[in-house]
């Protein structure tokens, strides 16, 4: 199943830098995991925003809510997902 998932981090100001610093480097590798199982299949920054629309092909709703309770930025997120299915209009 094909979903989008906006995603807008909100760290606090006062976060510690070493947990700053941390959480950064656990959300890429966790990213870059996900990109390269193929689950992950597009990653792309919202300009001008701390923010970024995914796209993700999984198994279903429970392998997606796993998939993002488990980024490490997570706790500092508002998400929102969006299903998708195929346009009749679309080329491919």
């Amino acid at each position: 199943m094909l979903y989008a998932v906006h995603m807008t981090v909100n760290l606090p100001p006062d976060l510690d830098a070493e947990t700053r610093t941390t959480t950064l480097a656990a959300e890429k590798e966790y990213a870059q995991r996900l990109q390269h199982s193929g689950e992950w299949l597009h990653l792309w920054r919202c300009a001008g925003q701390y923010a970024n629309l995914s796209v993700f092909d999984v198994a279903d709703n429970d392998r997606l809510n796993e998939i993002l309770w488990g980024l490490p930025l997570f706790p500092y997120m508002d998400i929102t997902v969006t299903p998708l299915s195929q346009h009749p209009s679309a080329l491919h």
